[in-house]
């Protein structure tokens, strides 16, 4: 039977998931997503997704690939419909599109872009909040937040703001957006990053250092020689992940094909 790609554009809250990507013993969200999909098409299906966030973190606009049957393929409403019916409560599937032959939803990407909440007032701190930002419960300096991520735009190493022992060719990154914003209901701020790639506990770095910054607890010039360090040593505790989502990732319109 011949099958075609397809891409499911999927929300989650990654607080009960041990991350995206399939663990032998702990619940991941592609572990879920795929155990429907052999219900729907029959047999194991593998899912792709663009970004492998970590356990913890959120996602507003992750994108998964996967190969589906010519049934479904004709009628990618009912499958988003079928999708729906059978994830968990935790997951889900804002849109499914036909692609051409050959996407893959981590190879064919050309952007992704993540968003990082921080509540500064004191009810960051409710149960209704913490799950989903850094209940920091501290003003920033919003100056130094901005000067520090105007310093990120650009093509950088970040072998000084990633995990350790990533497992990558090589460290560096295209940055082509990085701004602070206040959050529109005044409880804090969020930053927006966009890249071509990041690496494992890039953003959360990232964060992490900035907020120290804000905080008057290492001074500015730090942030530029990190972006010119070899290694993670002298960078700042990494933002807790609950704070973090996968907010977009971005293609190509050619690899969209028509849709009956």
């Amino acid at each position: 039977m011949t099958s075609r790609p397809l891409l499911a554009v999927i929300q989650y809250d990654g607080g009960g998931f041990a991350g995206w990507q399939r663990q032998p013993a702990d619940r991941t969200v592609q572990a879920e997503f795929e155990a429907v999909l052999e219900r729907l098409m029959g047999s194991h299906t593998p899912a792709t997704g663009a970004g492998r966030t970590d356990t913890g973190v959120h996602a507003l606009g992750q994108a998964v690939s996967f190969q589906a049957s010519e049934r479904w393929v004709s009628q990618p409403a009912d499958l988003r419909r079928a999708l729906n019916a059978l994830l968990p409560r935790e997951i889900w599937v804002e849109q499914v599109h036909l692609m051409r032959p050959g996407f893959d939803a981590r190879r064919s990407a050309t952007a992704r872009r993540y968003r990082y909440l921080i509540g500064t007032d004191e009810a960051a701190r409710s149960p209704f909040r913490r799950p989903y930002e850094w209940a920091l419960g501290e003003s920033l300096d919003v100056r130094a937040l901005e000067s520090a991520a105007a310093a990120l735009v650009g093509e950088h190493s970040f072998r000084g703001l990633a995990a350790a022992g990533a497992n990558t060719t090589h460290y560096r990154c295209r940055v082509a957006l990085a701004q602070w914003a206040p959050r529109a209901d005044g409880t804090g701020l969020m930053f927006t990053v966009e890249a071509d790639r990041f690496l494992h506990h890039m953003v959360r770095f990232i964060v992490g250092t900035m907020v120290d910054i804000a905080l008057g607890r290492r001074p500015p010039e730090d942030f530029p020689r990190l972006l010119a360090a070899h290694d993670n040593l002298a960078a700042s505790p990494p933002a807790p992940p609950q704070g973090l989502y996968l907010e977009a990732v971005r293609y190509p319109p050619e690899l969209f094909a028509e849709e009956s």
